[in-house]
């Protein structure tokens, strides 16, 4: 055990692992890695490049912990747990259970009354927010959006109006389709920056409205992907009635943004169908009747 305090029951450890270089590592985690009773890790391969770029001879149990598989080793862990061990857990990069396996374990540890700690350390999340130069002061979260376009459209439109700056994680191949997404739902001029290699040798920000990435990006995107895009203007909510719509798309005309791109993005911020205020721009179905 670290530090030789024996316990009753053992503890998780969620163990925080660089997202580029081995140096940013936190220095606990060479502890940790070398302590541990059992480490659980996302690629048992990575782990071992890791542990011998850290200098740390591993000599716990280490066993695979990753999507596929996470549901059917929670038990067998939780019982190490009970038992007494230590178990350290680690993803590919940055911290577990962000957007990486960890939440079934930590659910799973705090109802059996395991005690859980971190090892903190590096964040692509924080670190994308920091180098931005998008407001940090007030943001969300929003991990991965889903594939389907569907799925995509409707999520995006329900954060249209969201007023802290967000962030999202992002597969190189689709994120030209993500930021084209991104665009049609908040309107090709929302400022945006688009993160990738974050500290490794070719690390890359690039900033700009969503609608001049989407051409970047349309070039091809290699390596780690992370989205930082700024927030809806305060007070920018739009209610459902014609002339409410009609007036919000003039508002953007007059900013520069073309009127098909302020249609989609009033639609999106109010709720409602391009349909809809694409009919109250040119006063189709409003007649008196």
């Amino acid at each position: 055990m670290i530090g030789d305090v024996a316990s009753p029951t053992g503890v998780l450890v969620l163990a925080a692992t660089p997202i580029g270089q081995a140096a940013d590592a936190p220095p606990r985690l060479a502890a940790e890695l070398a302590g541990a009773d059992v480490i659980a890790a996302e690629d048992t391969r990575r782990l071992s490049r890791l542990a011998t770029e850290l200098g740390v001879d591993v000599k716990g149990r280490v066993t695979s912990y990753f999507d596929g598989n996470e549901a059917a080793r929670t038990p067998g862990l939780v019982e190490r747990l009970v038992a007494g061990d230590r178990v350290v857990l680690v993803t590919d990069a940055g911290m577990p259970s962000v957007s990486d396996p960890g939440y079934r374990l930590v659910v799973a540890a705090v109802d059996a009354g395991i005690v859980v700690t971190a090892v903190p350390g590096p964040s692509a999340v924080l670190t994308a927010l920091a180098v931005s130069g998008l407001p940090v002061d007030r943001f969300c979260f929003e991990g991965f959006l889903p594939r389907k376009s569907g799925e995509r459209a409707r999520r995006l439109a329900g954060l249209a109006g969201e007023e802290r700056t967000l962030v999202f994680f992002e597969a190189p191949h689709r994120t030209a389709a993500a930021l084209a997404a991104l665009a049609e739902a908040f309107g090709s001029g929302r400022p945006a920056a688009v993160c990738r290699e974050l500290t490794k040798t070719h690390e890359e920000v690039r900033r700009g409205p969503l609608g001049d990435l989407v051409g970047w990006a349309e070039e091809g995107v290699r390596g780690e992907v992370t989205i930082v895009v700024s927030g809806a203007v305060a007070g920018t909510d739009v209610a459902h009635d014609p002339e409410s719509l009609r007036d919000a798309v003039a508002a953007l005309e007059e900013a520069g943004e073309p009127r098909k791109d302020a249609i989609r993005a009033v639609a999106a911020r109010a709720g409602v169908p391009k349909r809809r205020v694409y009919d109250a721009v040119h006063g189709i179905g409003q007649e008196s009747s």
